[in-house]
C-alpha cells in the first residue's frame, strides 16, 4: 500500500496532466501540477516527482540533474514516448528511480510509484556531516562520540531525515509530534527543539529557510 505523498508532477500535455492528477488524488495524494521547467525549479516539500522530458521551456534532464547535483533525493519517475529508448537510458543515468512509457495504465503508474517509495524509503543508518544516526535504536553521534536526544528531538530529526536536502515545513514537523503527543503548548517549540539539535549536532546541520521551513544538510 503506497503511503500519502505530495507528488509533484511536470507535464504540459493537459488531458494526459488531468488524468494523472485524477488518480493520484483519488488515491490519497496531493499534486501540484506544473506545465513548465521553470514552475517546478525548487521541488519544496514534495515526497515524489514524475517527469515529462520534453517541456515547452527545455528538456526536464537537465532539472533532474540539477536537482541530484544539489543532493535532493527526491524520488523520480520519468515518463517516456515509446519509441524514445534513448531518453529511457538518458533518464536512468541523469538520476531517475524508473520511467513509464507513454500511453501507461494510471494503476501501473501506482504501482511504480508504490515500488519506488519502498526502495526509496530511508536507511535506519545515516550519516550526515560528521554525524551518525541509527534510527533503529534511537542511537546517536557526532565525531564519533555519543549523543543522547530527547524524544522529541528524535521525531524531528526523523522527519528531516526522510528525504535528506528536503526542506520541510514547520506544519510537516508539527503535525508529525502532534500525533505523536510530543507537542508542547508554547508556539516556539520548534524552535527550541531545533536550536537543542543544533547546540548537540552541530549548527550547520540544520539550515532555516525563512517562510519555508526547515532542512537537514547533508
Amino acid at each position: 500500500m503506497i503511503r500519502p505523498m505530495q507528488v509533484l508532477l511536470l507535464e504540459d500535455d493537459i488531458d494526459l496532466g488531468q488524468a494523472v492528477t485524477d488518480h493520484l488524488e483519488a488515491a490519497g495524494h496531493q499534486v501540484y501540477w506544473c506545465k513548465l521547467i521553470s514552475q517546478a525549479q525548487h521541488p519544496g516539500t514534495a515526497d515524489f516527482a514524475m517527469l515529462d522530458l520534453q517541456l515547452p521551456d527545455g528538456d526536464a534532464l537537465v532539472l533532474l540533474r540539477q536537482w541530484r547535483s544539489a543532493g535532493l533525493r527526491l524520488p523520480v519517475l520519468v515518463m517516456t514516448a515509446r519509441d524514445q529508448i534513448s531518453d529511457r537510458i538518458r533518464g536512468l543515468e541523469a538520476g531517475a528511480d524508473d520511467y513509464l512509457v507513454k500511453p501507461f495504465d494510471l494503476d501501473e503508474m501506482l504501482a511504480r510509484m508504490s515500488a519506488i517509495q519502498r526502495r526509496s524509503a530511508p536507511s535506519p543508518h545515516i550519516k550526515v556531516q560528521d554525524c551518525e544516526f541509527d534510527l533503529a535504536h534511537l542511537r546517536a553521534w557526532r565525531s564519533g562520540a555519543g549523543v543522547d536526544l530527547t524524544a522529541m528531538e528524535w521525531t524531528v530529526l526523523r522527519v528531516l531525515s526522510g528525504h535528506i536536502g528536503r526542506i520541510y515545513s514547520r506544519a510537516d514537523i508539527e503535525s508529525t509530534l502532534l500525533s505523536g503527543g510530543l507537542l508542547a503548548g508554547e508556539s516556539n517549540t520548534l524552535e527550541v527543539i531545533i536550536s537543542r539539535l543544533r547546540k548537540k549536532l552541530g549548527a550547520a546541520l540544520i539550515t532555516t529557510h525563512r517562510g519555508l521551513g526547515y532542512r537537514l544538510e547533508a
